[in-house]
């Protein structure tokens, strides 16, 4: 079938296609399933919810191995496989979905890159692996030209480099920049 990968920073509407694209193949009548991370708890335990408010209901797994294992075993049953901030998840999750995506429909949503610009590296596996790429820019805070990149603020500033790499948050941790307004301390 086919392996399809959205791609980009914070606030330019990943999760808003995910939700769009298996939609619609629900009301194509495909057996239809969505997993998230369990430590994505910003809006509600066991849905996917975009900014914008849009919500579909999903499986939450752990991110690591074990919760691949569980996706991977799980998904016999349905047609469409959607995943939710695959990012979080290890590398390994790339070459499960690679895997079933040659009997079944699977669509990721993922951020490009961390808050200091560099690329998730099971988001590179799964950008190397799909079938359809859509790569999606959010609004620069800043200047409102196209942003490619995901700023960290910590108390209205940027965040230190040596700040964790990982930190579930919205809009009061993080805004959409361009590469001119980007920056990392």
């Amino acid at each position: 079938m086919m392996l399809v990968v959205i791609t980009g920073p914070m606030f330019s509407g990943k999760t808003t296609e995910l939700i769009r694209r298996i939609e619609r193949q629900m009301i194509a009548g495909r057996r239809v399933v969505i997993y998230k991370p369990t430590i994505d708890t910003r809006y509600h335990p066991s849905s996917v919810i975009s900014h914008n408010g849009l919500k579909i209901n999903a499986l939450v797994v752990p991110p690591d191995e074990e919760g691949v294992k569980r996706i991977a075993s799980e998904t016999i049953n349905y047609d469409v496989i959607g995943i939710d901030e695959a990012q979080f998840f290890p590398s390994i999750l790339a070459e499960e979905l690679n895997k079933l995506a040659i009997e079944k429909m699977i669509v990721v949503s993922a951020l490009n890159l961390d808050f200091k610009g560099e690329p998730f590296e099971t988001t590179m596996k799964l950008l190397a692996y799909a079938d359809k790429v859509v790569s999606l820019t959010a609004i620069c805070k800043v200047c409102g030209k196209p942003a490619t990149r995901t700023q960290r603020l910590i108390n209205g500033k940027p965040a230190p480099r040596d700040s964790p790499r990982v930190l579930v948050g919205g809009s009061e941790t993080y805004e959409a920049r361009c590469r001119k307004h980007h920056i990392v301390p």
